[in-house]
């Protein structure tokens, strides 16, 4: 859970100096993604841990 907060808090600093930082829209770009890539990631991990307290 605490690298799951790390990221999050990383994408949103990201964003924000990319937004408001002349010619670093890439930073942008890249904290959007990451934070993307951290959602889907713990989707799956919340999806695998349901499905694990069903089965047993």
């Amino acid at each position: 859970m605490a690298l799951f907060l790390a990221l999050i808090i990383v994408a949103i600093v990201l964003g924000i100096i990319g937004a408001t930082a002349d010619g670093l829209f890439f930073l942008l770009i890249a904290g959007i993604v990451l934070l993307v890539v951290d959602l889907i990631y713990i989707a799956m991990r919340t999806r695998h841990s349901a499905h694990r307290r069903r089965v047993r």
